[in-house]
C-alpha cells in the first residue's frame, strides 16, 4: 500500500477540489495529481469514482453534524431546522447536492442525529413509520431544491449560462405567456422560495401524518 496516504486525506483533498472542478470535473486522476501520486494509489482505497462519492458524503454529513445544536422540542421546528442545515452543508460545497444525492454512507455516524430527530416526532405523538416519512419527505424536498439552486447558481454570486429570465422570457413563444412569466420564480429568490416550500412541506406532515388527523392513504 503506498506511504502516507489514507482515504481521509483522498477525501478531503477530492471535498477541497469540487468547489474548483464541479462533480463532472472530479476525476481520481485528478486528485491523484493533486496529492502527488499516480492514480492507481487511489485504488487502494476507492475502487471507483462512486466508492469515493459515498466517502465524500459521509464526511460532508460529518462535518454537518458536528456543528448541530441540541434540537428543539417541537417536531415542526426540529423538522424546520434540520432541513435548513442540511441545505446550508450542501450550498457550501460546489455541486454538494448532486454529492450526497443517492450515495451510500460508509459508516453509521449519522444513527445519533437521525434518533434524535425521529425521537423528537415520536414524543410528540407520531408513529415511527410517520416520523420516518415526515423525516424523509422533507429530506427529498431540501435535496432536490439544492440540486436545482445549484445548477442555476454553481457558485455564490455565479449564474450559470441558460438561466436568465428575461432571456429565457424573450425566447419563448408569446402563446405561453405563463411559461414565459415564470422564469424569476423558478431561477430567482432561492432564499425565500426555500422556506416557503419548507413551510408547505411542515403544513403538509401535520395535515397528513400530525397524531392528530384521520391518516390518509
Amino acid at each position: 500500500m503506498p506511504p502516507k496516504l489514507d482515504p481521509a486525506q483522498v477525501v478531503d483533498t477530492a471535498l477541497r477540489l469540487l468547489d474548483e472542478t464541479g462533480l463532472d470535473g472530479l476525476t481520481l486522476r485528478r486528485i491523484a495529481t493533486e496529492l502527488d501520486v499516480k492514480a492507481p494509489a487511489l485504488y487502494w482505497h476507492f475502487a471507483n469514482k462512486q466508492a469515493l462519492l459515498d466517502a465524500m458524503a459521509t464526511e460532508m454529513l460529518r462535518r454537518m453534524s458536528a456543528g448541530h445544536a441540541t434540537l428543539p422540542d417541537t417536531w415542526s421546528e426540529a423538522l424546520t431546522l434540520t432541513c435548513r442545515g442540511l441545505r446550508a452543508a450542501l450550498l457550501g460545497y460546489r455541486d454538494g447536492a448532486k454529492v450526497f444525492s443517492g450515495t451510500r454512507l460508509t459508516d453509521h455516524g449519522f444513527a445519533e442525529g437521525q434518533h434524535a430527530l425521529l425521537a423528537v416526532f415520536v414524543r410528540a405523538g407520531f408513529e415511527l413509520a410517520d416520523a420516518v416519512q415526515a423525516f424523509t419527505t422533507g429530506y427529498a424536498y431540501t435535496i432536490g431544491f439544492v440540486i436545482e439552486e445549484q445548477a442555476v447558481h454553481p457558485a455564490p454570486g455565479e449564474r450559470a449560462p441558460g438561466y436568465d429570465p428575461e432571456r429565457r422570457a424573450a425566447a419563448i413563444d408569446p402563446a405561453y405567456a405563463l411559461a414565459a412569466a415564470a422564469g424569476h420564480d423558478l431561477f430567482d429568490g432561492f432564499e425565500r422560495r426555500f422556506e416557503r416550500g419548507l413551510a408547505v412541506v411542515v403544513a403538509g406532515v401535520e395535515h397528513v401524518l400530525g397524531p392528530s388527523t384521520t391518516k390518509r392513504p
